[in-house]
């Protein structure tokens, strides 16, 4: 079953949870959102972002941080 990408409209109000709300690109071979700031990987599940910080990975790796405060660049 091929992934369903988010709608253009969509794409271009969505913006990253995080406090800064950086652009998010869309990538259709991992079928996931990526936020332009912090790197932060959402995925896209039948057309719909699934916009949760605790489920978003970063770099296509878990997003737990040691320490669970955010992480620091």
């Amino acid at each position: 079953m091929p992934a369903t990408a988010p709608k253009p409209v969509l794409l271009e109000l969505l913006r990253c949870p995080e406090p800064h709300h950086a652009p998010l690109s869309f990538d259709r071979e991992t079928n996931a959102l990526t936020c332009s700031e912090c790197a932060k990987v959402f995925r896209v599940e039948d057309g719909i972002p699934v916009m949760l910080l605790d489920g978003a990975s970063h770099n296509g790796a878990s997003h737990d941080s040691a320490s669970g405060g955010p992480e620091q660049y």
